[in-house]
């Protein structure tokens, strides 16, 4: 029974789409319901919805086999996990964006606005510059405008927010697209059957 951490939301649904494209289905899993755990014990697959930033905990804590997983969520848990093969979906970019015009102040650290504090930290730092991290939860794109911070570090699909509100992509961090990842312990003891879900996805993407 190969246990399949999926996350919540539209990415979710569509990985579970290619899932069952590839012979993983689990009736009722991709059905509007409440309820969190499905089986299928002729298919082999037990699969479960959690909230998309607890996916690679589950999967580095052994309660699931595997998962998929945002780049940017990876990064930002920091768990120690495998990444096996990138779906090429949910495909976007983490930027760091400024009101247009800005000018960065190098005697003093740089303010940044971010739901991903880790990422953020570690790209700053490969560059050398010190900063302050302003963790927030949601409309990044106000800290700027009202002067909260300096720049934004987040994920940027069309850039038509930042150009409403008078931003600007200023600098490219990392790709972003869905990945799926494997328990290290797991990929030792049975990874023939991690191999075959990758063998079928990566052949279910290049139909």
């Amino acid at each position: 029974m190969l246990r399949i951490a999926l996350p919540k939301g539209r990415l979710g649904e569509k990985i579970y789409k290619l899932l069952d494209e590839c012979g993983y289905g689990c009736e009722g899993c991709g059905e509007n319901s409440r309820k969190l755990v499905f089986r299928d014990e002729k298919n082999g697959v037990s699969y479960f919805w959690v909230k998309p930033a607890d996916v690679p905990v589950y999967v580095s804590m052994g309660a699931a086999d595997v998962g998929f997983a945002g780049k940017d969520v990876i990064d930002e848990a920091g768990e120690d996990v495998y990444e096996l093969c990138d779906l090429k979906t949910g495909v976007c970019k983490m930027c760091v964006a400024a009101k247009k015009g800005f000018e960065d102040d190098f005697s003093r650290p740089l303010r940044v606005a971010t739901k991903f504090p880790r990422c953020a930290e570690r790209h700053f730092s490969q560059k050398g510059r010190q900063i302050e991290i302003i963790k927030l939860h949601g409309s990044i794109e106000l800290a700027p405008v009202l002067g909260l911070s300096d720049v934004i570090f987040d994920i940027v699909e069309t850039g038509t927010t930042l150009k409403e509100n008078g931003l600007e992509v200023i600098e490219e961090a990392f790709p972003v697209s869905a990945r799926l990842i494997c328990n290290k312990a797991v990929y030792g003891f049975a990874r023939g059957e991690t191999d075959e879900l990758k063998r079928r996805l990566e052949g279910a993407l290049k139909r």
